[in-house]
């Protein structure tokens, strides 16, 4: 820490501490936000890949979802119109049923 402030107080890069461009990404920006269409992509075996090597060949125990894990995450907007929407087509289901029970009693 104290080489990074030697370094901030020289001229030439006292700059970089001000420039939004070097600042860190926040976690909530950095993710893809993706939506309930793709949220079988957390889950699913398809998307399931087990390595055993990173790509430079050193041993590693680690799967693809936690890759996927950690460049995605589900919009926020859609798991909570996902969540209401699933709500609402259980309601009308049960209606349907009645309704249709109703009028194979008529015929």
């Amino acid at each position: 820490s104290s080489k990074m402030e030697e370094i901030l107080r020289d001229g030439r890069f006292s700059c970089v501490a001000r420039d939004p461009r070097f600042w860190e990404m926040p976690e909530r920006e950095r993710k893809v936000k993706i939506d309930k269409r793709f949220r079988a992509m957390f889950h699913d075996k398809k998307f399931k890949l087990k390595y055993t090597v990173d790509k430079r060949g050193r041993p590693v125990n680690y799967t693809s979802t936690e890759n996927l894990r950690k460049f995605y995450a589900l919009s926020e907007s859609d798991s909570d119109l996902s969540e209401s929407d699933g709500k609402e087509l259980t309601v009308k289901k049960k209606k349907k049923k009645k309704a249709k029970g109703k009028g194979e009693a008529d015929s």
